[in-house]
């Protein structure tokens, strides 16, 4: 409108139109541009920090019991444990039959005393690499000793099982309630965790997707 009398539309250079309507459009996409970057970036912090926050409470709230439920090896039976008396060949064996790494030792008699740990790691540092007999060598002769058996109980949480076999340098861990419940290993810690993780991430992504607001 020019002196109050309407724009003749005739009169409007159609190219100059394009030009600033071409103009508005970059500025406008510039815009979302420098605003989606930003609220990407925070996104994703947000998502990075809420799973390490979810991970740590996943493996606080699940414990050493749940672990076990998942292992085969959950119930005490006879190839869980042997005994000070026995042959490193015969240890060794059972261990390789059910495809662990490890026995909880108990001492002689049926009173079920723990004595210790027999590790595969003991087996070859302490039988191969010294050149042993293993049907010669007992068990109770290279296992690791009851006083610095290091122990979980079923409540403890994967955590601190994890935190514990870190401290010590340690791959098998006894759970212990009183009696043997069972055995769990650094692989069993690790999987759990990695098994949480995964929950959480799918957790994430379906709240990210999600009609939230």
């Amino acid at each position: 409108m020019e002196n109050g009398n309407p724009t003749n539309i005739s009169k409007l250079n159609p190219f100059s139109c394009i030009v600033k309507m071409q103009l508005f459009a970059r500025a406008l996409k510039a815009c979302q541009e420098r605003l989606r970057i930003p609220v990407v970036q925070q996104l994703h912090k947000y998502t990075d920090n809420a799973l390490i926050v979810e991970s740590q409470k996943g493996m606080e709230n699940t414990t050493v019991a749940e672990v076990l439920m998942t292992k085969e090896d959950g119930k005490v039976g006879s190839w869980l444990w042997c005994k000070t008396d026995d042959t490193v060949y015969d240890a060794v064996k059972h261990m390789a039959q059910n495809n662990i790494g490890s026995l909880v030792v108990l001492k002689p008699g049926d009173e079920q005393m723990i004595a210790g740990i027999v590790t595969e790691r003991d087996y070859l540092q302490k039988v191969i690499v010294k050149d042993r007999s293993s049907k010669y060598t007992r068990v109770g002769e290279i296992m690791t000793e009851q006083n610095k058996l290091v122990t979980v109980t079923s409540d403890t949480n994967i955590y601190q099982a994890m935190r514990l076999m870190s401290e010590n340098q340690i791959r098998h861990v006894p759970v212990i309630d009183g009696r043997i419940v069972g055995m769990i290993s650094i692989v069993d810690v690790v999987r759990a965790v990695v098994d949480q993780q995964s929950n959480e991430v799918n957790k994430l992504n379906e709240f990210i997707k999600g009609d939230y607001y």
